[in-house]
Order: structure tokens, then sequence, then C-alpha cells
């Protein structure tokens, strides 16, 4: 990947930004690899010398390194902090860096860093979910220990102590604990064997010149067109209705129907860097062209 310094940024923090340590071990693929989408992954490897990126976009992700570290120094005998465990299937060797394994007699209690926004916490995040329940499959398959509990501790970049004030679903902190749902140990265990499936049928397709795999609609972060009701010359919606004939049946003297497209939000380029050679997001773009 080329990287460029578009605002002039000096040297001294241009490397701070550029330095990495991240390695995934002697493994094939990855947790956080095998949780995303194979068609982006493939894409990314096989377009790596073409991909640009900015040093300043690397901000919040070393911001994000450096809490680990900051939190890393502070553990103590009960915490087992920043462990990469391994495990085989199906012939790949996969592999997770667990941020924090606190060890009770009843159980381990698995914690990640996530330097993050309010709006994850308040939303929540599927990625979180399936991320630390492979970690808990990982931790069973490979150490012989039960899993009584998933945790992100989440740092939040862009908190604010008036909304906390103010608004009762807001995070109380700048940094919370959030509980992660745990799956039985049956469908975590089918999940990472289905994403490895996944992953490896990707792989040879791609070999034997075959089409990758179209992103789902949870991968491609989907958001559904809406008709949304209006007050005339207002910007902000009443309500929004997924039914127009519902959303037309709403319509009073003094409002007004906008209808909003539904968009595909991470297929752009300034989400999907992979976007220009994707043929699925071609397709997308050119059917959106033809007013489909």
């Amino acid at each position: 990947m080329k990287l460029t310094n578009k605002f002039g940024l000096p040297d001294p923090v241009v490397k701070a930004l550029t330095r990495s340590e991240y390695s995934k071990g002697e493994s094939n693929r990855s947790i956080t690899q095998l949780i995303d989408a194979p068609r982006v992954r493939i894409l990314r490897q096989e377009h790596w010398d073409e991909l640009t990126e900015d040093v300043s976009e690397k901000m919040w992700a070393v911001l994000g390194t450096a809490a680990h570290k900051m939190f890393e120094e502070t553990a103590d005998d009960k915490h087992i902090s920043e462990e990469r465990i391994f495990t085989e299937i199906e012939g790949w060797v996969v592999s997770g860096a667990i941020d924090v394994q606190k060890i009770e007699d009843d159980g381990v209690t698995i914690m990640d860093y996530k330097t993050t926004s309010v709006w994850s916490v308040i939303m929540g995040k599927i990625e979180w979910e399936r991320q630390l329940n492979c970690y808990a499959a990982l931790v069973r398959r490979a150490k012989g220990s039960k899993v009584k509990a998933l945790k992100v501790i989440a740092i939040l970049r862009d908190w604010r102590a008036r909304d906390a004030e103010e608004k009762p679903d807001y995070p109380r902190a700048p940094i919370v604990e959030v509980d992660i749902p745990m799956w039985n140990e049956m469908d975590a265990d089918g999940y990472l064997n289905e994403r490895v499936a996944l992953h490896q049928k990707a792989e040879f397709d791609r070999l034997t010149g075959a089409e990758l795999p179209d992103c789902s609609e949870q991968e491609r972060w989907i958001k559904e067109s809406k008709w949304a009701l209006k007050r005339k010359g207002q910007k902000r919606a009443v309500k929004l209705f997924d039914n127009e004939a519902e959303a037309r049946a709403a319509v009073a003297d003094g409002m007004e129907l906008e209808f909003r497209r539904g968009e595909a939000v991470r297929c752009n380029a300034n989400w999907c860097r992979v976007s220009a050679w994707c043929s699925q997001f071609q397709r997308e773009r050119e059917a959106i062209e033809a007013g489909y």
C-alpha cells in the first residue's frame, strides 16, 4: 500500500502513525480476517500495491494501539494480557490475539479494548459479537477453559459530558464496559467452521477462475430505502416508513413525503478501498444508474 501525506504532517508524526507491530503469527488467517468478507480480503491482497492511504487516516487506529499498550502494562497475575491463541480448523491454522483474559475459579472472562464512537455503543455492533464469540471458541479449543463472559471495554473518542447529563441512553463516562451476548458452544464452533470453509472456497474459486462470492447485506452495511414524512420546508423527518402506501396515508396538511433511497454504506471509495476492482460494486452502480 502506498502512503500519502496530503496535509504535510511533520516527519515525527508520520513515523508514529505508520509504525505497526501487528502480526497474525504463524497462522493462515486471523479471527478478524475470517469475520470479514472474503471478497474484500482477497481483493485487498491482490491490489495491495495499488491501494493508497493518507497517514492522517491512521490516527484513531494508532490511538487505539496506544490505549492497548497503556492497559497492558497494568495487568496482574489474575489477567492474561495480549495472548495470541492458535487452533487448527480444516487444515488451516487460525489465530486470535485476545486483549485480556480474566482468570477466575468459575471460568474466563474475555475482554477486548475498542477505541470507538458513542453511536457504536448505543446501537451495538454485530462484528464485536462475532469476534468475541470466536475468541471464546479459541479459548475452549486451545486451552480447554470455560468461558463465562464476554466484554468490550469501549473508549469513546467523541464522548461529551453534556450529552451524558441530558440523554438517558447516552454512555455515562468516556470509557464504559459493554456486555457482549455469548453464544452456546455449538453455535460458536459452527460459525467459526463456516467462516473457514467460506474463505477456503473463495480462495479456491479465485485460483480456478470462478467469481468471488458476493458480500452479504450485513457485510455491505445495507441502509434500507425509506419514505420520510416531513413538515414542508424542513429537512428532519417526523417519521420514517418502510411502506410507501402507509407513508402516503399519513400525509396531512403542511406535510410532505421524501423518498430516501437506500444504500450500501460500506460500498463506496471512502469505506471500501477495493471498490474500484469489485465486480459486485460495479453491478450495483450500473443498476442504480439504470434506475433499478
